[in-house]
């Protein structure tokens, strides 16, 4: 059982930055990836950036070079700093955590969920 709660969410100009963290808490032991989500109104939930037991990282194609995903060496905070934000990236943002009862897989679940946090980013 996994529990995460976002922060730093809030408004921001075309071209600033921002940085969001996820606390994660609970047995992180068999989390074998941590992401970030983000949700617009009337649009689906976009897989934004994620990051594996080993570092490995992947990024949607809208945010590389732009959002730059890591953890604490613990792994019990996942930081989202997004730079060069746009309008598009208007949106709740959601840490996610894919926890296994034993041995990580490649295509573990993300099964437990923050309440999000806000980003606006006004032109």
């Amino acid at each position: 059982q996994v529990q995460l709660m976002e922060s730093g969410g809030g408004s921001v100009q075309t071209g600033g930055s921002l940085r969001l963290s996820c606390e994660v808490s609970g047995d992180t032991s068999t989390t074998c990836f941590l992401g970030w989500f983000r949700q617009a109104p009337g649009k689906e939930r976009e897989q934004v950036a994620t990051i594996s037991r080993d570092d490995n990282t992947t990024y949607a194609n809208s945010v590389k070079g732009r959002f730059t995903v890591s953890t604490d060496n613990a792994k019990n905070t996942l930081y989202l700093q997004m730079n060069s934000l746009k309008p598009e990236d208007t949106a709740m943002y959601y840490c996610a955590a894919a926890w296994v009862r034993w041995i990580c897989i490649p295509n573990a679940k993300y099964n437990y969920w923050g309440q999000g946090t806000q980003v606006t980013v006004s032109s």
